[in-house]
């Protein structure tokens, strides 16, 4: 037996992009460094390496671990000036991730 394509199943793209960004926000490491940069880019101020490392108590390799998940994820955009990495928060993303799993939510 087969079974029809619902037109309302979720979208391939939309499973990648809830399951990518569902795993960078599951640690709590990454929630709370990702919350910092949000809230250092809403007043204005760069967010950086030296920064991270500074205002939180984990190893800068560690740190360093943590924003390639957030990178790939697609939260937090790099941009690279010279030694440092300057972090900002993609709320785009943040928002589509919240819109798509409320689209998709059974209730």
């Amino acid at each position: 037996m087969r079974i029809r394509k619902n037109n309302d199943d979720i979208e391939e793209k939309d499973i990648e992009m809830i399951a990518r960004v569902s795993d960078a926000l599951a640690h709590p490491v990454r929630l709370k460094l990702f919350r910092y940069i949000m809230q250092c880019n809403k007043s204005m101020q760069t967010v950086c390496n030296k920064d991270l490392v500074a205002n939180f108590d984990y190893a800068q390799a560690t740190i360093s671990q943590h924003m390639k998940k957030l990178a790939e994820s697609g939260l937090i955009q790099v941009n690279k000036k010279e030694k440092f990495s300057y972090y900002y928060a993609n709320l785009g993303i943040l928002m589509q991730y919240i819109n798509t799993t409320k689209k998709y939510s059974v209730i």
